[in-house]
């Protein structure tokens, strides 16, 4: 647990990196300086020099590595959430009786969860992945642009407006990934992952 906890902290630290606007192959770390993504307060924010001396393409796939961990992120939260909040599937998640609502929360439901739907998960990740969370045509116009021609509203905003959606979700997927992060851990140290409920007197139970 320890080890994946410092992957994930050395993960999000990259994170921090900005995006890509330009096209440029041999730009190194002093152009990214104005990329999307490099802020107030931080700033270009790259401790761990993982952009040092790199190309565009180094930087478009940290990006884009970065933008998918923000968008599973933000997925890991809000099912933590929706789940804590005792929004359950109906019905059993075997033919052994284990109903869907006695699945624990967090990282402890995986305990739970019977070998087959792990595996189930699994490959569903995997083929999301293989066939269907990426740039089928080639055609993205950024990291992590998945479009594949099927939104039309897109091409109907303004740059400047692009820009800010693409930037609230960068910052979203960065805040998420914190987020998780604190989850994860305030459950492995046994206590309960919404500190502040417990600070403001509404505990979770």
């Amino acid at each position: 647990m320890k080890l994946a906890i410092a992957t994930t902290l050395a993960t999000s630290a990259a994170a921090f990196a900005p995006a890509s606007k330009q096209a440029s192959t041999t730009s190194l770390s002093a152009g990214f300086e104005n990329e999307l993504g490099a802020q107030a307060p931080l700033g270009f924010w790259d401790p761990l020099n993982m952009v040092y001396e790199q190309d565009q393409d180094r930087f478009d796939r940290l990006r884009y590595v970065e933008i998918k961990h923000g968008r599973i992120a933000m997925l890991a939260v809000t099912g933590h959430i929706v789940t804590t909040a005792g929004v359950r599937l109906p019905g059993d998640i075997d033919y052994h009786g284990t109903s869907f609502a006695s699945i624990p929360v967090g990282l402890a439901g995986l305990k739970s969860i019977p070998t087959e739907g792990i595996i189930q998960i699994v490959a569903f990740i995997g083929f999301l992945e293989l066939f269907v969370m990426k740039d089928v045509n080639g055609t993205g116009d950024f990291p992590g642009d998945f479009r594949n021609g099927g939104s039309k509203s897109w091409d109907k905003l303004s740059e400047e407006d692009k820009l800010k959606k693409r930037a609230v979700e960068l910052n979203n997927g960065r805040a998420a990934q914190m987020g998780i992060l604190g989850l994860m851990v305030h459950e492995m140290m046994g206590g309960s992952g919404y500190v502040i409920n417990d600070l403001l007197g509404y505990p979770v139970n």
